[in-house]
């Protein structure tokens, strides 16, 4: 099968699967097969797997940097790494895959593209599939890859990766997980089969390799334009002889794209104008896309403070202060129904209460408890919230951003959980 043309840009991806599923592997492999690592870096993990009496080289060294991870051999903390071919740059986070970790693959995965989920070749579709699965599509994740994983232990199996492919297929449509949205693919992350180079060994599948497919996965089109949010983070006033009127807005824009003479409207005086410049480092621009830090300013002189939001006009953002959301619960001290926490949302700040919870998810067979109020850490559920202001929403699905918040407590300061709204 030809490769497709590489996609230009940074691509986020988190891995996730049970704890012998091989990510750490297959990240160690995919970084040395690529030549991303240094040659000290190589004689480190060559000593440590000959210490630990392996007879191989241990790739999974790679990404397992915490001691504790490397004597358990298992990954607990999200682990970070960077690495890029001549066709694109990457950002990894490799997460744990333990049920009690699981606030750490919603949090690996929260800013992640592409969502990478490994299955045991000689297990199949488990409980932790199910799991991972269910948190990729919860957090609207536009591409998942599936890597079964260790297909030398099955003898390379065609009809074994088929009767794989079908549970995930399966497992998709009852998430509501569009076929165009997933990419299955059979490897050896121990021996390299399907991760840089085709495979000898699985010369019956006819798809891309797995680096193949992350140089060309596109994520430029994952964004719709009508849902550009602009949050203000910081007004700049030089009040210098030479910029003595200059009022610009410093902001990242968060879905779609803005250009220069759009009509905006800005919450929440609800004043419209229009983008007079697009500014970023003393260089003019004429539109900004997603993901893009810069400054605006705006033809008209209006009182705006961090916090507050610049949207299309066609196209503005529910102002809400009661609001349903899906819940992962991070604290050790459970969710008090009535309790009451800060929610930070974007740039802003307000008071909020719990006031309900709606239901709990069992995300390890997809059921919902109506019943069961009892929210304790690594939970999931539907609540509804209260906030002591109108705050900007949208959908999660819609924009990430103006759709997720982070609830803090207010004595403590420490984080309580981080939701999605689903109103």
């Amino acid at each position: 099968m030809e490769n497709k043309k590489p996609e230009i840009g940074l691509l986020r991806f988190t891995t996730a699967g049970s704890v012998d599923d091989g990510k750490s592997t297959l990240i160690g492999r995919l970084l040395y097969d690529s030549k991303s690592i240094f040659e000290d870096q190589l004689d480190n993990i060559t000593e440590t797997s000959k210490r630990k009496g392996n007879e191989e080289v241990d790739l999974s060294l790679l990404t397992d940097g915490l001691r504790a991870e490397r004597e358990q051999g298992i990954t607990i903390d999200v682990a970070y790494r960077y690495f890029s071919t001549p066709n694109r740059k990457f950002i990894i986070a490799d997460t744990p895959g333990h049920i009690q970790y699981t606030r750490n693959m919603v949090t690996g995965a929260s800013t992640a593209d592409v969502a990478v989920i490994l299955i045991d070749a000689r297990n199949g579709v488990i409980e932790q599939s199910i799991r991972h699965t269910y948190i990729a599509a919860l957090l609207n994740m536009k591409h998942i890859l599936f890597c079964v994983n260790k297909m030398d232990l099955v003898n390379f199996s065609e009809d074994k990766f088929n009767e794989i492919q079908e549970d995930v297929k399966r497992l998709a449509a009852k998430l509501n997980v569009k076929n165009d949205n997933i990419h299955i693919i059979p490897i050896s992350a121990k021996y390299g089969d399907n991760v840089v180079e085709k495979s000898e060994n699985l010369n019956w599948f006819k798809g891309e390799t797995f680096l193949n497919l992350l140089e060309t996965i596109r994520i430029a089109d994952d964004y719709d334009s009508k849902f550009a949010r602009f949050p203000v983070q910081y007004v700049i006033r030089p009040q210098s002889d030479k910029y003595h009127d200059f009022r610009g807005y410093a902001g990242r824009l968060t879905g779609g794209r803005m250009v220069v003479g759009d009509s905006v409207t800005v919450l929440p005086s609800m004043l419209t104008t229009k983008i007079k410049s697009i500014e970023d480092f003393g260089q003019d621009l004429l539109e900004i896309k997603s993901g893009e830090s810069v400054t605006l300013t705006l033809e008209d002189d209006i009182d705006i403070s961090r916090g507050n939001m610049i949207v299309p006009t066609i196209n503005q953002p529910k102002v809400a202060k009661d609001f349903k959301a899906m819940l992962c619960w991070f604290n050790e001290r459970p969710l008090k129904i009535r309790g009451k926490y800060i929610l930070r949302h974007s740039t802003n700040e307000v008071k909020c209460m719990l006031t309900d919870v709606n239901s709990k998810t069992n995300i390890n067979n997809l059921e919902e408890d109506y019943e069961d109020k009892l929210i304790n850490m690594n939970d999931i559920a539907n609540v509804s919230i209260k906030s002591a202001s109108p705050i900007f929403i949208d959908n999660y699905k819609d924009n990430s951003v103006s759709g997720s918040f982070v609830l803090i407590d207010e004595a403590t300061n420490e984080t309580m959980g981080a939701g999605m709204i689903c109103d």
